[in-house]
């Protein structure tokens, strides 16, 4: 947000732009009597208001314009990062403005919410050919319920309406995995293909499309037959391509290589150094990247997985390039392998969140266990 101050007669004129409902800015001013550095102390409290809702009447203030606020100071706070803002703004943009967003923030009640629900259920589409997924709803729900969490601690609101009315329960949506028949002639089926080296690593590692555009081979040890996970590459349109940690304490990790990702990464960074090497530009270095595009550039990653779900098509896959990271769950529990092995693995905040997405791969007979009972008993 900007502001600023000019000498106006007797006083001060504060300048200040808020946003409104429908996106678009609107200048204000205010009349100020002191000194400069009083009038500058003024317009510092305004804009910091203005981040969180508060130069606003409360009785005034709609949803859109409270989330909007909210959302501006978080970010200047730290609280989210810029993907996350993104999607914040999509769903305020979306599935909020457009429904309630006009209502008054101290109006809102339990049944404006159920309604809103229920209407992003039947019409949630933009083309208004249908409802949007629950999955989506929720998310949304779960943006204004925080505000509105909020907007009660700091006495905007008398109660969080949204506490109270719960969103819609989440379908399940299908996941797609790779069959144990095409993970066998999986590298084979992409040899010599651009996608070769980034999507083999991605299936026997589980590593996240981020964290593998992100990688750089100083982080990279093939003696080891280890991949050190610190970074992770992410793109908005507010700031671009940026570098990051990734997305949880929990994602900085080292991962065990098997050999056939040992040899695809070999032959991955012997035919970039080849590459540099026509090109004049000298050896690898340890801050290049393992996975660059054309130019040695970092690749966009919406643009990748575009490029990939094209390619999945053509050799009759079926699964996204994050489906390959599903895939390589499912190994390991076909394997046998603990929870919490594979949660560190892939980088989960806690075993719960491999629980809550991979449930349905858990759930399978428990025959072994009554075989083990039958044993004992014939001992």
């Amino acid at each position: 947000m900007r502001g600023h101050i000019r000498r106006r007669g007797k006083h001060w004129e504060i300048k200040y732009e808020v946003e409104r409902s429908d996106g678009k800015r609107r200048t204000r001013y205010k009349a100020f009597r002191g000194t400069r550095r009083e009038a500058q102390d003024e317009l510092a409290r305004t804009l910091a208001q203005v981040a969180d809702g508060s130069h606003l009447n409360p009785s005034k203030v709609t949803i859109t314009e409270y989330l909007r606020a909210r959302l501006e100071r978080w970010r200047a706070m730290g609280a989210i990062s810029a993907k996350p803002a993104e999607r914040y703004q999509q769903l305020v943009k979306n599935q909020i403005e457009p429904f309630i967003g006009g209502k008054l923030l101290q109006k809102l009640t339990a049944e404006e919410v159920e309604a809103w629900h229920a209407k992003l259920l039947t019409e949630g589409r933009h083309d208004g050919t249908g409802g949007i997924a629950t999955r989506t709803i929720r998310d949304a729900h779960r943006l204004l319920a925080k505000a509105l969490r909020e907007a009660q601690q700091h006495g905007l609101v008398l109660r969080n309406v949204c506490a109270i009315q719960r969103p819609p329960k989440v379908e399940s949506e299908e996941m797609h995995i790779l069959t144990p028949e095409q993970v066998a002639g999986f590298s084979a089926l992409l040899d010599g293909h651009e996608f070769a080296a980034p999507a083999v690593t991605a299936l026997f590692t589980g590593m996240r499309r981020g964290e593998l555009l992100g990688l750089r081979w100083r982080n990279v040890d093939l003696d080891a037959k280890l991949i050190k996970v610190r970074e992770s590459l992410e793109e908005t349109t507010a700031e671009g391509l940026q570098f990051k940690p990734p997305k949880t304490k929990a994602g900085i990790r080292d991962v065990t290589l098997p050999d056939t990702v040992v040899a695809t990464l070999q032959a991955q960074r012997k035919r970039l150094l080849e590459r540099r090497l026509q090109l004049g530009l000298g050896k690898l270095a340890d801050s290049d990247l393992v996975f660059p595009d054309g130019e040695g550039s970092p690749q966009r990653p919406d643009s990748f997985s575009a490029r990939w779900t094209e390619l999945s098509k053509e050799l009759k896959l079926g699964v996204s390039f994050h489906e390959l990271r599903h895939t390589h769950a499912s190994q390991l529990i076909d394997a046998g392998v603990d929870v919490v092995t594979i949660s560190k693995r892939l980088g989960h905040a806690s075993p719960g969140i491999t629980l809550n997405v991979y449930a349905h791969l858990f759930r399978k007979d428990d025959s072994k266990a009554a075989a083990a009972i039958n044993a004992a008993l014939a001992r």
